[in-house]
C-alpha cells in the first residue's frame, strides 16, 4: 500500500516537473507566457522553471540568413538593374519582436519588406557605375542603417545587408556587350591604321635613307675608280716612258693571254701578220726590219 501511494506521488511529482522545467540551449532564447501574455524572458541556456500553467516560446538568437528574391531596381540614370541582396540579423529583444511579429517566419518577412524598400530607395539615388563599382560598399552601409532602424521596431537587429549581384538584366547586358564590342574594334581598327601609318612613314623614310645611301656610294665608288684609272694610266704612262720596248711587249703578251683563252670564238690570222710580231724573236725584241708597233 505504501509503495503504491509512492509511486503515485512520485508519478505526481514527475507531471509537475515536466509541467514546470524545460531547458534551453546555447543558441535559444525564451519566453514564458501566461494566458498569452509574457510573464518571464530567459536567455542563459541551462534548466529554467515555470508555472506548471504556463507555457514556453522558443526564439533563435543565433545570426539568421535573410535571402531576397531578385528584384529590378531602376538607378538615377534611368539604367534597370538586376539586384540580388541578402541580410543577416538577429533577434535583439525578444519580447518586443513576439509583440509585433510573433514568430521567425513572420518576423523574416517584415524585415524583407524594409530592405526592399531601402534597396528601392537608396540605389534609386545612384547611378549605374557607382553602385557596380565606385560607392557599392557605402550604398550597402547606408542600406543597412537604414533597415536597422525600422527592424529594431519589431526587435531585430540588422548585422549586415550585401548585394551579391548588381548587373543589367540580360537583354541589356547583351546591348550593352555588343556595343562595347563594336568600340573595341573601332578602336583596334583605328589603332592599327595608325600603325600602318608609322609604318609606311617608316619604310618610306627607310627606302629614301637607302637610296641616298646608294647614291653616295655609287658616286664615291665612281670617284675612287676615276681617281685608280688616273693613276693607273698615270703609271702606264710613266712605265711607257721610262722603257717604251718592255712596255710594248707586256702590253702584246697580255693580248696573246685574252685572246687565247679556250672558249667557242676562234680566229685565223697569218702567222707573219703583225699582231704575232714577237714570236720571231727568241729574247723578246722585236725583228730589226720590223717597225710595227704593238696596240
Amino acid at each position: 500500500m505504501k509503495s503504491s501511494i509512492f509511486a503515485v506521488v512520485l508519478a505526481g511529482v514527475a507531471v509537475v516537473l515536466y509541467w514546470c522545467v524545460f531547458t534551453l540551449t546555447p543558441a535559444q532564447q525564451a519566453l514564458v507566457l501566461q494566458f498569452g501574455e509574457v510573464r518571464g524572458q530567459h536567455t542563459k541556456p541551462g534548466l529554467q522553471f515555470k508555472m506548471p500553467w504556463q507555457s514556453v516560446v522558443y526564439i533563435d538568437k543565433r545570426i539568421l540568413n535573410l535571402d531576397m528574391p531578385t528584384q529590378e531596381v531602376i538607378a538615377s540614370d534611368k539604367k534597370r538593374l538586376v539586384v540580388d541582396a541578402f541580410a543577416r540579423y538577429r533577434i535583439e529583444d525578444p519580447i518586443k519582436f513576439f509583440q509585433t511579429v510573433n514568430n521567425v517566419r513572420e518576423g523574416a518577412s517584415r524585415l524583407a519588406t524594409f530592405l526592399q524598400s531601402s534597396l528601392r530607395d537608396e540605389l534609386g539615388k545612384a547611378t549605374f557605375t557607382q553602385v557596380v563599382r565606385d560607392d557599392r560598399a557605402d550604398l550597402m552601409e547606408k542600406i543597412r542603417r537604414s533597415v536597422e532602424i525600422q527592424a529594431a521596431n519589431i526587435g531585430m537587429n540588422v548585422v549586415d545587408v550585401k548585394i551579391r549581384r548588381a548587373d543589367l538584366p540580360e537583354a541589356n547586358s547583351q546591348a550593352v556587350f555588343r556595343r562595347m564590342q563594336t568600340e573595341r574594334q573601332r578602336e583596334a581598327e583605328e589603332i592599327r591604321a595608325e600603325g600602318e601609318e608609322q609604318s609606311r612613314r617608316i619604310r618610306s623614310r627607310a627606302d629614301r635613307d637607302a637610296t641616298v645611301l646608294l647614291a653616295e656610294a655609287q658616286r664615291d665608288a665612281e670617284i675612287l675608280r676615276g681617281e685608280g684609272d688616273a693613276e693607273a694610266n698615270r703609271i702606264y704612262a710613266e712605265a711607257y716612258s721610262a722603257d717604251p720596248d718592255f712596255f710594248e711587249f707586256y702590253r702584246s703578251m697580255q693580248a696573246y693571254e685574252k685572246s687565247m683563252k679556250g672558249g667557242d670564238t676562234s680566229m685565223v690570222l697569218s702567222p707573219d701578220s703583225d699582231f704575232f710580231r714577237y714570236f720571231g724573236s727568241q729574247n723578246g725584241k722585236l725583228p730589226t726590219h720590223s717597225g710595227a708597233s704593238a696596240q
